[in-house]
């Protein structure tokens, strides 16, 4: 780099992949034998990160051993910003479309900061994509709950939210995040640049709430590849104790603690610790044989037809099989088209598999739709959580959830746990409480929700 930060750099070619609507900005670096996909933090902007030491150093260091894949998110940075910032779960299409463009069958996943949960949910989702998993200051959930003591106070998130943006444009709302850069005027009028050109403040709002609400924790026992979990002791930002959980909840993780009272480290070498832990992890590691896989972060829906003894017999035989054959054929054009996998028949019903909630909760309200024409009404149960894989079958706890939730369901009714519910935030999917309910065979109490529409 010649100069203060923003000085003239060598930029990586940067490329597009396409996500459904969207182009994705996305760039490759070093040539490694190993692939390894970085998931940056809240914001980022493919022009500008290699002028940023922090980002450089990273580029350097991945691109040393590894071919480096990273992406600015949908809403951000260079890629499309249209219909912004998305759910996780079109997120996790980003990232997959980032990895078909770039010929990268399986790889590394490196997630920092806001990019962590993403990876996870990524991981346990497609496993078979995943050699190995970095979660890096980050977390499955940052905000205090009821059943979840730890992280930050909820009261300081909307006072924290609005400074971030009050600043922004100013090149002093980035070092809440990154501690111990310059503060040269160079660089302070870099930093305001680097601000506007990979969010607008709205969007940075938008942003910073869904990361106090995300929460993934359903995902974690389903993460099989290797983990390590790399978290400082004094983070400010996201507090040690969230790191300490990931790792508690992920089989096997290693939780590497760090000394440093910062998120992350904006001065030169500031992060060598953490990518020489990292390193040294992934090149480790990187010929074992893939962790077989026989669990895995599926969302099961749950159909069948209300009150469907009484209509057999209302119908007489001919007509009723006549039926069922048009109702099992519309289920599995809606099946395809929502990209879910018919796992088996239930007699009048079907349990299928989806990677992914909102279109299992769209799924189950077409296929209410498309039944209601037929004369049927459906009901529908959706709950996403670790399922076994038996063959072509799915076993498990989430399983019976699923059907469980699926029984309390009414005429045209889609239900799904607060599990979905969580999964699907940042989504324009509306949901109507119904309240806790014990399931017959599932310890605790689910709290069930409809969906509204």
């Amino acid at each position: 780099m010649e100069g203060a930060i923003g000085g003239r750099v060598d930029v990586p070619e940067i490329r597009y992949a396409q996500s459904g609507e969207l182009s994705i900005a996305y760039q490759v670096v070093g040539d490694g034998d190993l692939d390894l996909v970085f998931v940056p933090g809240f914001i980022s902007n493919a022009d500008l990160s290699r002028q940023a030491p922090l980002f450089s150093e990273f580029f350097g260091r991945f691109g040393s051993f590894a071919r480096m894949i990273t992406f600015d998110k949908r809403g951000t940075g260079l890629s499309e910003r249209t219909l912004g910032f998305g759910s996780t779960e079109d997120r996790m299409d980003d990232i997959r479309a980032v990895m078909d463009a770039a010929g990268c069958d399986r790889a590394a996943l490196v997630g920092i900061s806001e990019g962590g949960p993403l990876t996870i949910l990524f991981a346990a989702t497609y496993p078979e994509r995943v050699s190995a998993l970095v979660a890096w200051g980050t977390f499955a959930r940052v905000q205090r709950g009821p059943d979840y003591p730890l992280g930050i106070d909820p009261s300081i998130v909307e006072p924290f939210i609005d400074g971030v943006a009050a600043r922004w444009n100013t090149g002093k709302a980035i070092r809440f995040f990154v501690a111990n850069m310059p503060t040269d005027p160079d660089t302070s009028a870099f930093l305001a640049r680097y601000e506007r050109a990979s969010a607008t403040p709205n969007l940075v709002r938008e942003i910073l709430r869904r990361n106090c609400e995300m929460d993934v924790r359903s995902a974690l026992p389903a993460v099989n590849a290797p983990t390590l979990v790399v978290h400082r002791r004094g983070d400010y930002v996201v507090p040690f104790e969230c790191g300490e959980y990931l790792a508690r909840e992920i089989r096997d993780a290693r939780l590497l603690e760090l000394p440093g009272d910062w998120h992350l480290n904006g001065s030169d070498g500031g992060e060598q610790d953490a990518l020489d832990a990292i390193e040294e992890f992934l090149t480790g590691r990187r010929h074992e044989p893939p962790v077989p896989v026989d669990r895995v972060l599926k969302t099961v829906l749950f159909t069948d037809i209300v009150d469907s003894t009484a209509r057999a017999a209302a119908e007489g035989d001919r007509r009723w099989h006549d039926l069922l054959d048009r109702h099992d054929a519309t289920i599995r054009h809606e099946l395809d088209r929502y990209r879910g996998d018919e796992v088996k028949t239930t007699g009048d019903g079907f349990l299928a598999a989806f990677d992914g909630p909102g279109r299992a909760i769209n799924c189950a309200q077409a296929i209410a739709l498309r039944s209601r024409d037929l004369g049927l009404e459906i009901r529908a149960g959706v709950h996403s959580g670790e399922c076994e894989l038996r063959g072509d079958d799915l076993a498990g706890i989430a399983v019976h959830i699923g059907a469980r939730v699926a029984s309390l369901a009414g005429p045209g009714e889609v239900l799904v746990t607060s599990t979905v519910r969580d999964l699907v935030n940042g989504s324009d999917i509306d949901f109507v409480d119904r309240g806790s309910h014990a399931l017959k065979g599932v310890p605790g109490e689910w709290r069930v929700l409809a969906v509204r529409g």
